[in-house]
């Protein structure tokens, strides 16, 4: 599969005129909790040439294959390939979005051109605030575990997403540091013993493919819930960074324009 995904990164440098600088998988896989019939959820930032940029009226900034746009090769049906555009890349970065974060830093790495994530990575302690971070997953686990507690069968992948949520902003409170991306390393954090036994087993269930759970985990809810009061309390303290860092990465979309085309 993965030089299937190289061939359609490829192909979309061709085919859309552009410079891939970055792909990745930033999907279950990254996360670790993919079964043998997982999707592949691949990212990936692109600059175009200059000209794009020198037009009165911006054109579109995304490229979604499958789902919005199209390629001339087959691709995989297991393949959900999306790219943000360098400059909305940076302002993302600006605002702290989490999953720029998380993309930045995957294990899975496919493509990594003119050493743009390196250079995000060192801005990176200055420029993230916790307070965007933390509320994104904060809310994404209350949505989340408000839609499961109406449902009959309760989903193990919900569940764990809703745990990933919470271990990820805990992370950021405990260790003051953007968390790592793979769920194994965030359940490093749990205190309880009892929760971490619970959190396991149901990660293994989701790696071999058993998807549902019959019955509600009065462990996991009570924990969730807690988890869920507390980071409220935190983030409610928090503050958000107010150093602009526009200019530095003003430069940082120059020098890569100029590195991307030379």
């Amino acid at each position: 599969m993965e030089d299937h995904i190289i061939t359609v990164l490829n192909q979309i440098e061709k085919e859309y005129e552009v410079k891939i600088l970055f792909a990745c998988d930033a999907g279950s896989r990254a996360l670790g909790f993919a079964a043998k019939d997982s999707d592949y959820d691949i990212r990936f930032i692109y600059i175009h040439k200059q000209d794009w940029y020198l037009s009165i009226d911006q054109s579109r900034d995304v490229i979604e294959i499958p789902k919005e746009d199209t390629l001339s090769i087959f691709v995989d049906p297991k393949l959900d390939v999306v790219g943000w555009e360098l400059t909305k890349t940076l302002r993302l970065y600006r605002k702290s979005n989490p999953s720029l974060l998380e993309w930045l830093n995957s294990k899975y790495v496919y493509s990594n051109h003119t050493g743009l994530v390196e250079k995000l990575k060192l801005l990176q302690e200055t420029v993230i605030s916790q307070k965007p971070y933390i509320n994104h997953h904060l809310n994404l686990a209350k949505r989340n575990f408000i839609e499961l507690q109406k449902k009959e069968e309760w989903k193990g992948k919900v569940y764990l997403y809703i745990l990933r949520s919470i271990l990820s902003a805990k992370w950021l409170q405990i260790h003051q540091q953007i968390p790592p991306v793979g769920f194994s390393e965030l359940v490093c954090i749990l205190e309880n013993r009892q929760v971490e036994s619970e959190v396991r087993e149901l990660l293994s269930m989701k790696q071999r493919g058993e998807h549902c759970f019959t019955e509600k985990n009065k462990i996991l809810n009570e924990f969730i819930t807690h988890e869920i009061e507390q980071l409220g309390s935190y983030a409610s303290l928090v503050t958000q960074k107010s150093v602009d860092h526009t200019e530095d990465l003003n430069e940082l979309f120059r020098v890569t324009l100029k590195e991307a085309w030379k």
